[in-house]
């Protein structure tokens, strides 16, 4: 085990085994899962904070997508001055250029941790009990190289965390795409990164090929939270910035009509009046 994170995979290891045996009398076997769930939402209200800061760089960066633009296309053949001029941008605006990736990278010890709790037969001088646990027959230190294909029920649990992380990854990406092009102001996202806003939503799949189970519930779970938070920013960013519609004004120059001058008269359709002239 990683010596720096001898620590706090024994202080996961003491969480998760205490949240599986306090659920197992209600959930039984799905116990352990559910641990892994509780224990992703923990992690996750703790980076929030964070997330939502990286959500708001991310509009600022979509926002700025044509100043960003002019600069390159004006020191495009002066990369030092180009440098410096995008970094004055980014500082001028409180952000920067990648953001909107801080929460993905302090995740990254935490998917170890749990990689490495449930690759560790033994933990803090004991047996390491969680290795005993599984969802519907397959062990959660398991990874879907080590199993005899998807003609099984090994198979089976794998196939449908992929799909899982398919249909969330798919959800992420598209989302994200909305939120820029409404923020940018156009029809479609703007091209600066996205590439990567397309790609990186779908790395989570690859990477729960190669990580026990128990890693790839924590990435579904995290994954959703992180949908969940976008729909969140996405809806209080546009009740803050609904257009209001005010009640025309007459202009001061324009002439009045008046239902008692002779050249008016009233007719009724449907219970309503209208004036003519």
């Amino acid at each position: 085990m990683f010596s720096f994170l001898g620590v706090p995979v024994d202080a996961a290891y003491h969480v998760v085994s205490g949240l599986t045996g306090t659920l197992t009398p209600v959930l039984g076997g799905l116990a352990a899962t559910a641990a892994i769930v509780a224990f992703t939402v923990a992690v996750r209200l703790l980076l929030m904070p964070l997330s939502l800061r990286a959500l708001r760089g991310q509009a600022v960066q979509a926002r700025l997508v044509p100043q960003l633009a002019a600069l390159r296309q004006r020191y495009g053949k002066q990369p030092e001055r180009l440098q410096r001029e995008l970094s004055a941008l980014y500082k001028r605006e409180g952000t920067a250029m990648f953001a909107g990736f801080v929460p993905l990278l302090l995740q990254w010890p935490f998917l170890s941790v749990m990689y490495l709790l449930f690759r560790s037969p033994v933990i803090d001088g004991t047996p390491n009990t969680l290795l005993f646990r599984d969802l519907f027959g397959v062990p959660l230190g398991t990874h879907w190289l080590s199993g005899a294909g998807f003609v099984s029920a090994h198979g089976a649990v794998f196939l449908g965390v992929f799909a899982l992380l398919g249909t969330l990854g798919w959800l992420s990406a598209r989302l994200g795409r909305l939120m820029a092009a409404r923020i940018a102001g156009s029809a479609e996202a703007p091209a600066a990164g996205a590439l990567l806003a397309r790609v990186l939503p779908y790395l989570t799949v690859v990477i729960t090929a190669f990580v026990p189970l128990a890693a790839g519930i924590y990435l579904i779970t995290s994954t959703a939270w992180s949908l969940a938070e976008r729909m969140l920013y996405l809806r209080l960013d546009r009740s803050q910035h609904r257009p209001r519609f005010p009640r025309p004004e007459v202009p001061s120059g324009a002439a009045q009509l008046d239902p008692s001058s002779p050249g008016t008269r009233r007719s009724r359709v449907g219970g309503m009046t209208d004036l003519h002239t």
